[in-house]
């Protein structure tokens, strides 16, 4: 695990981001442990999300039921999965000709 100070952390914001999109960073103040930062996808991985998000009545079986569906399109042929870079273009596109327009 990568261990930061928070003033590092703080002077340089975009490598801690992209240090803990690799693994947790564990930041320090004072030479003592304060926290640590995961991504989104380690965090989902944990009991974070039972913990701070409150799921509405019934989100586990709708989930489990667009799970198999969409499993079941791309089965068929109705769907296709897309690249995330592509899907970044695309949205960058969308948002240029968004930018464009005002």
């Amino acid at each position: 695990m990568k261990t930061m100070t928070a003033l590092e952390a703080k002077n340089r914001f975009g490598e801690f981001l992209d240090a803990m999109q690799r693994e947790p960073v564990l930041v320090t103040k004072n030479k003592r442990p304060v926290g640590v930062m995961l991504s989104m996808e380690d965090a989902a991985r944990t009991l974070v999300p039972d913990i701070f998000f409150d799921k509405e009545e019934g989100y586990d079986e709708w989930f489990k039921q667009t799970v198999t569906n969409t499993m079941t399109a791309l089965r068929e042929g109705r769907s296709e999965l897309i690249d995330h870079d592509m899907v970044m273009a695309r949205a960058a596109e969308k948002l240029r000709k968004l930018g464009e327009r005002e």
